[in-house]
């Protein structure tokens, strides 16, 4: 399960106990401009934080409570500051050009799938290759890349242009994390 199993207190052939809300690799405002402190603030500071400490307080549901903690580590640990083109390199590189012949033909087909999605979600590339969606909150053990497709991820410095949001999500992903993670596909 990546990093995110390192962040949880397991009790033997029990359920996970407690979750520990994974630190930020980067400060808050080194994904400026792709993403604002001000999310980073809300998004991460107060949603994925609430996940973790609702599941910890045995609030609401928590299969979902785990799932959006699990999936808010994949996502904002995927991230460094934006650096020149940001073209996947290494084992990520390989992985979107053995599927997609290029990485333009991979963004594109990534768009088409992300944007079927009717209100909120989850887009990603799956270690077999394809983009598969997540409708709500679901703990998928296949995720090599992930996008939160959820509207206050991008709507304090998007509006509703999801696609600008989409675009500059690839100017700050790292490739390193990512090819570590297709290194877990093979």
């Amino acid at each position: 399960m990546y990093n995110f199993i390192r962040h949880i207190t397991l009790t033997e052939g029990k359920t996970p106990k407690t979750l520990v809300q994974t630190k930020l690799p980067y400060a808050k405002d080194d994904l400026e401009p792709s993403m604002s402190e001000d999310t980073i603030n809300y998004h991460y500071g107060k949603l994925y934080k609430a996940y973790v400490t609702r599941f910890n307080d045995g609030e609401g549901d928590a299969d979902f409570n785990e799932a959006g903690a699990f999936l808010h580590d994949l996502y904002f640990t995927q991230f460094q500051k934006p650096a020149g083109s940001n073209e996947p390199e290494g084992s990520a590189g390989e992985f979107i050009v053995k599927h997609y012949k290029s990485f333009d033909k991979f963004k594109d087909s990534f768009e088409k799938e992300a944007m079927k999605i009717q209100g909120s979600g989850w887009a990603y590339l799956a270690r077999d290759g394809s983009i598969k969606t997540i409708k709500n909150h679901e703990i998928k053990q296949d995720i090599v890349l992930l996008v939160d497709w959820w509207e206050h991820a991008f709507q304090s410095d998007y509006g509703s242009d999801k696609k600008s949001y989409l675009n500059n999500q690839w100017k700050i992903i790292n490739w390193n994390v990512i090819s570590s993670r297709v290194g877990l596909a093979s």
